[in-house]
């Protein structure tokens, strides 16, 4: 289950959160126990990772 693609909706969303104060960000790695950790399906990987090994999921690229 890796994440949806982003929509007008979600652009929408980013613009009514900003516009409360709010700063909406791209999910990126989390960490837990020394590793990597997937904010999609929790897998944990080594630091090397660029890509979940279990759902896909990757940090977005800017």
């Amino acid at each position: 289950m890796a994440s949806a693609p982003r929509s007008d909706d979600d652009d929408l969303f980013d613009e009514f959160l900003t516009s409360r104060g709010h700063e909406p960000d791209s999910p990126g790695w989390e960490e837990s126990y020394n590793k990597k950790q997937c904010p999609d399906c929790g897998g944990l990987h080594d630091d090397g990772a660029d890509e979940c090994g279990v759902c896909g999921w990757r940090p977005a690229s800017d």
